[in-house]
């Protein structure tokens, strides 16, 4: 999942090697943290958050066998 996010992530940007992602993992929620670089952050949120809805969609999607609820959160 963590390299799922990533690809996606660095797809969109154009500095990919500052792309980063962190699992941290709480009670019933993993949390994918994806870190850009800082000229990134609207490339990957996108015109009303429509490309950062479409990341936690298929992300959300390929996380079905987990147990637990899975989040993406964009940090830059």
């Amino acid at each position: 999942m963590k390299e799922l996010v990533s690809v996606i992530a660095r797809a969109l940007v154009d500095h990919p090697e500052d792309v980063r992602v962190e699992v941290v993992e709480k009670e019933h929620v993993l949390v994918y943290e994806l870190h850009v670089h800082p000229e990134d952050v609207g490339k990957v949120i996108g015109k009303q958050g429509r490309i950062a809805k479409a990341l936690r969609t298929v992300v959300t999607s390929a996380a079905v066998k987990v147990p637990k609820r899975v989040a993406v959160d964009i940090i830059s």
